[in-house]
């Protein structure tokens, strides 16, 4: 009996030392220092791309200078995609320590739950009293005080492994907690690079365009600005083709619609147009997923939160009459290795989940007077993005319609994703001088 107390009592030294608890490991601070760096340099060459543009756009309106702000805006924003994939990249190196120092955690917990289980078992295999008793009798008294100190040594060990074991736990929840704020921060940071890719293409699409129509000659780029009418009318009639809604409508219909929503919401018409244009490209794109054709990774059951979203979704389409397994909606993000990162199904022009348009569908309805309200109907869709936008705290300063669009993105105003409001105030500025060269 002696040498099976002294073989567990050993047992748990082993525990201890070969099974240390581990935290996901604070990052190493020469490489800190190093990713801190390069962002400092490359935010360096952007603000002095930034002054570059201020002063570009203060001087003449010249094709030679239309030319330079536009490579300008391009170069700037390549640094911007080259700091979001270097931000990527530090958070990948964050994930992969996390999910190791989860594992080794994990198999800890599981030998301590073993060990504490056998160890346990063993004690209650005999009451205590006629234990001590039986060793009383057969050792005698030299005999019972060492067993007894055995014992005592061993209840010890045990109540150690159980303060271990919720240590262990307290620390998995704290990684589990680490991992999805660090997936969560992926997918938000590879949405802000998608929107910096599709910038850039327009960026080069718009010089490419302007090169065409002038030709390269400055009288041809003089002409082009005096011809206020021929200006107005090309902008009127951009065509915005609704995607898996079955219809279009021109810049210049989308302008009414947004003037019709500000006057009922309060949200600014040029930052309406500007957040729409930010999540579907004003209703062109409204989702990959859950396509008529799609696999079955790609529909709703798969890419939608369950608890949240699905039954929601089936309660939103079943009143519109809409196939709940061919309405299109956003796809998940996915990371470098193709995994799934949080959720998709988002609809709609105005890109919302269903458990949120669910909450906003009746004030919908009460300001347009239809109902059922529809996510994919480009006026139900900008008037529930206003209302949103305006619990945001959406109003005429930059400072209020920033942080409004921020809160659309994420949820908060955390400068790790300010692309997204900085953007979206600068394409504001553009469908303010669009929404007034309609005017003219």
């Amino acid at each position: 009996m002696k040498k099976l107390w002294q073989k567990y009592i050993g047992a748990l030294l082993v525990i201890f030392l070969v099974f240390p608890i581990l935290t996901a490991a604070a990052p190493d601070e020469a490489a800190r220092l190093e990713l801190e760096q390069q962002l400092q340099v490359i935010q360096t060459q952007i603000t002095a791309l930034e002054q570059q543009l201020n002063t570009t756009k203060g001087e003449k309106k010249t094709l030679a200078n239309k030319i330079k702000q536009l490579k300008n805006e391009q170069e700037r924003l390549r640094l911007q995609i080259k700091s979001t994939n270097i931000k990527l990249g530090d958070l990948d190196k964050k994930i992969s320590t996390t999910v190791k120092a989860i594992e080794t955690n994990k198999a800890k917990i599981a030998r301590l739950k073993i060990d504490l289980s056998k160890l346990l078992r063993l004690l209650n295999q005999k009451d205590q009293e006629l234990f001590l008793l039986k060793l009383l009798v057969d050792g005698g008294l030299n005999e019972a005080f060492t067993e007894l100190a055995n014992y005592q040594k061993l209840s010890t060990s045990i109540g150690a492994l159980v303060q271990e074991s919720r240590i262990a736990e307290q620390q998995l929840n704290s990684q589990q907690i680490t991992y999805e704020e660090q997936q969560d921060d992926t997918r938000e940071l590879l949405s802000i690079a998608k929107i910096q890719q599709n910038s850039l293409v327009g960026k080069l699409d718009e010089q490419t365009q302007l090169l065409k129509q002038t030709q390269g000659l400055e009288t041809t780029f003089q002409n082009l600005l005096k011809d206020s009418k021929k200006q107005a009318a090309e902008i009127r009639s951009r065509i915005y083709e609704l995607l898996g809604v079955g219809t279009q409508i021109t810049f210049g219909q989308a302008v009414t619609i947004a003037q019709a929503t500000d006057s009922q919401t309060g949200v600014p018409a040029a930052f309406l147009l500007a957040i729409l244009t930010q999540e579907s490209n004003l209703g062109k794109n409204v989702g990959t997923c859950n396509r008529p054709g799609d696999p079955p990774e790609k529909g709703w059951r798969v890419i939608m939160k369950p608890a949240r979203d699905q039954e929601p979704f089936k309660k939103i389409t079943e009143e519109l009459g809409r196939d709940p397994d061919i309405t299109p909606v956003s796809c998940p993000m996915k990371n470098k290795n193709g995994s799934q990162l949080g959720w998709g199904g988002a609809m709609g022009p105005a890109q919302f989940i269903p458990s949120t348009w669910i909450g906003y569908k009746d004030k919908v309805s009460a300001l347009t007077g239809k109902s059922p309200a529809d996510p994919w109907d480009i006026r139900d869709a900008f008037m529930a993005a206003g209302l949103l936008l305006k619990n945001n705290g959406a109003n005429n300063t930059k400072d209020g319609q920033w942080k409004a669009a921020m809160r659309y993105f994420s949820g908060g105003t955390n400068t790790k994703y300010r692309f997204y409001g900085d953007n979206v105030l600068t394409l504001t500025a553009k469908y303010e001088q669009d929404i007034k060269d309609l005017g003219n």
